[in-house]
């Protein structure tokens, strides 16, 4: 086996292999470098067992195998015959029969390759080993502004939303914008409370996916998916648009460019996420704290001018009536302010990112936001009723308060300088979650499996790419407008927490005996109805305005993840092991076919780069069959269908064969030992540990530096590569077959074979 090492130091890096020191590979949502290569069952064992009984049949005795290989897999016995410079190094494992590539081996081998890899190092720092899981983890007082700061962020625009509407009916109606505001905050308290008995039933992490698909089912879950996936789409889009606001609000001169400034952000949001949980989180903390010092400040002195004049109301500007109060508008305004709750459930659906223990932590947290939440909004929307402010176009309803209270001084700059970094970090909360719900989506088959991938700095890179793309588009066709896009809002999220509250009460009626069993089950049913009373509610009078295109989306998204967890099973299907009697003659041994000659040419030790090419390409001169020495290698990724097809095709040819997997962590290179041991071990492996997870390039430098052992010889590799029959199901696998043939292909002397596996219809 061959690791992949930064030059950090060999197998003292490991744990318990995991890659992250615990049990928390079994969080939900939790990184895990292995995601992409999961266990096999009881059954698939017993299986593979099977069908390595029926190999053993037609197989020569696997030592003959083993003796026949021309070079020394673990490339122990030739230390000096790869120059680093060009084609990285591999370190053997100790204590263990494998070898470790340094980072120089994860670049990619060709020039415009490495250039690429050079950048994504200078914008995101050296890739993290699956190792420093544990350590990318997040205190709480770090966890408290990274994942609250979407909920306390909508401080900024939640009540300016209900009185946006209420000021159509005039004086008259905002005079129930004090009425609202307490029923909306009574439903922050209720489902702050219910969360806090998700997290205690889910510590490994319980956001409304998983809550909702233990108890509900596989479609309600789907749904809550979706829901989230929206919402966490618009916080981003909501939380800039927002944020310019408060930006143009003080300097009116860049209201031209506001949405230039909003795709900035997110691209530095982007990038910054991209670099890992633990570093966004530090530098995203100071503007949640300046802001809530901010808020509370000017609530504390707002209030006590008030009080200086015995809390008598200061009388609003003469409004114009458009509409009547009615039901509906109250209604309306209700739902609008309602979108103050969104982000309360980030926190139970990013357990795993708390240090342990985390599900304490998580909880202690969640009090924390909710509390400082109640705090901010209801001084707020109370200060609002007692300065008589209103909402208009021009200048945001915090901004006015701060004037008023403060002045044109460093106060009222210090107050939107704070509102306007929020809000536009705010959406860091939505890269921190979005990434997590698409890999928990992936992980039960109803999204791409990419999403499953854990980038160089233990992030989930391709999630956090999705959302920012959808995002840029989100905002870029609103014109950054956040009136226009708060209708879209408020539908996500309370479909989640109604389908993650309902759940809960479903779990809770199922686990009668655990303690205060009821209590928790009033907690949870009070806070579904009150989130389902806003969903039906925001749905109703909020379709016209825009809340059809989140229900559209909602249900296009469903539909399609059913559609890619179909496909899916029918690739589970297709590539199972199938046992069967076989009636075949004794398969030969390498040697008794063609020929391999024992070559005594020494391991090559050129000085440059362009000697060991010229060596190379003068070794490829052979005009005639005795003049060819073989070695076949298989890359193989799993003892499934395919694998076994490429592995059997490789065998037919009776030369020196040599199956090549590549594992993330030193857990899965052993798990997947086993798995070749319980086959029967019947041909030579070698594992290539790669602990950042790089694919193509280590493969293309191993297959490489076994070149160099035996320039005469010519290298065939033997690719199985799933062949689906419609173009977008390319996405749905990974496309390493083809990026490792075109890799390969510079290279002399190396034939390159692919075995296809058709999926049926």
């Amino acid at each position: 086996m061959i690791r992949m090492e930064a030059g950090r130091g060999r197998s003292s890096d490991t744990d318990n292999g995991s890659g992250n020191g615990s049990a928390d590979t079994s969080a939900a949502g939790a990184p895990s470098p292995d995601a992409l290569l999961p266990r096999l069952s009881d059954r698939d064992l017993k299986i593979l067992r099977y069908v390595g009984r029926e190999w053993g049949q037609v197989l020569e005795d696997p030592e003959v195998w083993r003796s026949a290989l021309p070079v020394d897999p673990n490339l122990g016995g030739y230390p000096d015959a790869v120059s680093p410079k060009r084609f990285g190094r591999f370190v053997p494992l100790t204590g263990l029969p494998a070898v470790e590539a340094e980072e120089e081996a994860e670049a990619p081998p060709s020039p415009l390759g490495r250039v690429g890899h050079h950048v994504r190092r200078v914008l995101l720092g050296p890739p993290l080993a699956g190792t420093a899981i544990a350590v990318e983890r997040m205190r709480k007082l770090v966890a408290l502004p990274v994942l609250s700061a979407d909920a306390l962020s909508s401080v900024a625009y939640g009540p300016e939303a209900m009185l946006a509407v209420l000021v159509l009916g005039g004086a008259a109606g905002l005079r129930y914008s004090l009425p609202i505001a307490a029923v909306i905050a009574f439903m922050m308290l209720a489902v702050g409370v219910s969360y806090r008995q998700t997290i205690r039933a889910y510590p490994h992490g319980g956001g409304s996916y998983i809550v909702a698909s233990d108890n509900l089912g596989r479609v309600p879950g789907v749904v809550a998916a979706a829901g989230l996936m929206i919402d966490y789409i618009m916080t981003v889009a909501v939380s800039i648009a927002s944020g310019v606001e408060a930006i143009t609000s003080a300097l009116p001169a860049l209201a031209p460019s506001a949405v230039v400034i909003g795709v900035a952000v997110i691209v530095v949001l982007l990038v910054g996420n991209l670099r890992g949980v633990r570093q966004a989180g530090a530098a995203f903390a100071a503007p949640t704290y300046a802001f809530i010092i901010a808020v509370f400040t000017l609530v504390a002195v707002g209030l006590a001018d008030a009080a200086a004049r015995g809390f008598q109301p200061m009388p609003t500007p003469r409004l114009p009536v458009t509409e009547g109060v009615t039901l509906l508008l109250v209604l309306r305004a209700f739902t609008s302010g309602s979108t103050a709750m969104t982000g309360i459930e980030a926190i139970s659906n990013a357990v795993p990112a708390f240090r342990p223990t985390e599900w304490r932590n998580a909880r202690t947290t969640l009090t924390w936001m909710v509390t400082v939440l109640l705090i901010l909004f209801g001084g707020t929307v109370a200060l609002v009723h007692l300065d008589g402010v209103v909402p208009h176009g021009n200048e945001t309803v915090l901004s006015q308060l701060a004037r008023r209270t403060f002045g044109p001084g460093v106060m009222y700059g210090y107050v939107q300088a704070a509102t306007a970094a929020i809000l536009l970090l705010a959406a860091n909360t939505a890269f921190n979650d979005f990434p997590r719900v698409l890999f928990l989506l992936a992980r039960g088959g109803h999204a791409p499996r990419l999403f499953l991938r854990v980038g160089d700095r233990l992030s989930f890179s391709n999630g956090i790419l999705a959302l920012a793309l959808a995002a840029i588009a989100i905002f870029v066709g609103f014109a950054g407008n956040t009136q226009s896009l708060i209708p879209l809002y408020a539908v996500g999220v309370f479909l989640a927490f109604t389908l993650s509250q309902a759940g809960m009460v479903v779990h809770w009626l199922r686990h009668r005996d655990q303690a205060h069993w009821r209590k928790s089950l009033v907690f949870n049913a009070t806070g579904g109805l009150l989130s389902a009373i806003v969903f039906f509610t925001a749905g109703i009078t909020k379709f016209t305005e825009g809340a059809w295109v989140a229900v559209l989306v909602i249900g296009l998204l469903v539909l399609l993840a059913l559609r890619i967890r179909r496909h899916y099973d029918l690739c589970t299907q297709a590539l199972a092991l199938r046992p069967h009697v076989i009636e075949l003659p004794r398969q030969s041994a390498p040697g008794s076919g063609p020929r391999v000659r024992p070559t005594a040419m020494p391991p090559m030790t050129a000085d440059t780069e362009t000697e060991e090419l010229e060596e190379l390409e003068e070794a490829e001169s052979e005009e005639y069959p005795e003049e060819v020495g073989h070695l076949v290698i298989v890359p193989i990724a799993r003892l499934d269908l395919a694998g076994m097809r490429a592995l059997a095709y490789a065998a037919s040819l009776g030369q020196p064969l040599l199956a090549l997997h590549l594992s993330p962590t030193e857990t899965e290179a052993e798990r997947f030992r086993g798995y070749w041991a319980t086959w029967g071990d019947h041909l030579p492996l070698e594992v290539v540990v790669s602990p950042h997870r790089a694919i193509v390039a280590p493969l293309v430098h191993y297959i490489e530096t076994l070149h160099h052992q035996r320039p005469d010889l010519t290298l065939t590799v033997i690719l199985p590569e799933i062949v689906v029959r419609h173009w977008w199901q390319r996405v749905l696998h990974n496309q390493t077959a083809p990026r490792l043939r075109r890799a390969l292909r510079r290279l002399p002397k190396i034939v390159i074979t692919t075995i296809p596996f058709h999926l049926p219809r």
